[in-house]
């Protein structure tokens, strides 16, 4: 165990979380919402430091980030816990095990050693992934400032329910999220998730004014966020922060506690597709249905295909140095 970075002392052992949106206050013997975060007698630790339940060699588009070192390796990492509730979580048996289970696991790691690990398997980033890295941060943090010391990347695949100061702490070493926006909808955040919208849209504000480059992911579940006005406002939100950022909308599979809803029509996820591609977003993409033409990167401008993909396969085929080779419009991206 380590002490926790991001919280204030208060009288009676009493304890103020500061690292996400929830601002848990926490009395002495009991833990925050995520599950991982106890206060021992007035004093706040971490009970996942080092504590790792994967660390994989993934395709960066696995992520999914397709505008950031397209065909790159990445060194994968999480712990158990996550900060949301979410009923359809795809990795509950690791995300939600402290709170459904009351355990914690995993495998004792240093950041040192996923440096290491990283260098040796030839990936030029580090991501913080499978289950939410605001909750790990103090292992995060480590392992990013080393990361970059030694020339590697660092990726969050993030619910972005991190507090602006969380975000500034990490920021300097943070090259690139992507960000779930699960709805643009507070009550659909409320009650699937145990959260709140509002949040998640500053983060993704802040994460621009930074220069982290963004990616946004939208998991259509059907009859839940699937009402095409709603999407419509998602799609104009993230056109307001700019219309390059890359949208991800993903098909849904029966999963935890909504088992009883079918996977999302394929014809839903062309439907958001479109909206997004109407509304002024350059590159929106259709994902876990391998083989469909939404997976591939085509020009902006003259609509030539840039990067072909089947699932986490790529092929550069109309791109040269970040240029459509047709046109010559650049792509927007990291080392496209």
């Amino acid at each position: 165990m380590k002490e926790a970075i991001l919280y204030k002392k208060l009288d009676d052992k009493r304890v103020s979380c500061f690292l996400c949106s929830h601002h848990c206050l926490i009395d002495s013997g009991h833990r925050g919402f995520c599950g991982v975060r106890e206060n021992q007698d007035g004093t706040l630790m971490t009970l996942v430091y080092g504590r790792l339940i994967a660390q994989h060699v993934d395709p960066i588009e696995k992520k999914p980030l397709f505008h950031f070192l397209p065909g790159s390796k990445s060194y994968s990492i999480a712990t158990a816990g996550c900060n949301f509730s979410c009923l359809f979580c795809q990795n509950a048996d690791i995300s939600q095990a402290p709170r459904d289970r009351h355990v914690i696991f995993g495998d004792l790691a240093t950041p040192r050693s996923v440096v290491e690990n990283a260098k040796r398997t030839g990936c030029r980033s580090i991501a913080y992934t499978y289950t939410e890295p605001t909750i790990f941060m103090e292992f995060a943090l480590e392992a990013s400032q080393l990361a970059h010391e030694n020339g590697i990347r660092n990726v969050f695949v993030t619910n972005g329910y991190m507090t602006e100061r969380a975000l500034k702490t990490i920021s300097p070493y943070l090259d690139a999220a992507n960000v779930d926006l699960k709805s643009f909808d507070d009550s659909f955040y409320r009650e699937q998730c145990g959260a709140q919208l509002a949040p998640v849209l500053r983060t993704l504000g802040r994460m621009k004014e930074m220069g982290i480059w963004v990616e946004v992911t939208t998991l259509i579940i059907p009859g839940l966020n699937d009402d095409p006005e709603k999407l419509k406002a998602l799609a104009a939100f993230l056109v307001s922060l700019g219309s390059h950022i890359p949208w991800h909308v993903s098909r849904f599979y029966p999963q935890y506690q909504l088992t009883q809803l079918p996977p999302t029509p394929v014809k839903t996820l062309h439907m958001a597709r479109t909206i997004g591609l109407e509304a002024g977003l350059k590159y929106v993409y259709t994902g876990n249905i391998p083989g469909n033409e939404g997976e591939s990167t085509y020009c902006h401008r003259c609509s030539e295909a840039l990067i072909n993909r089947h699932g986490f396969s790529m092929e550069k085929v109309g791109i040269d140095k970040g240029k459509c080779r047709q046109c010559g419009a650049p792509a927007a991206g990291v080392q496209m």
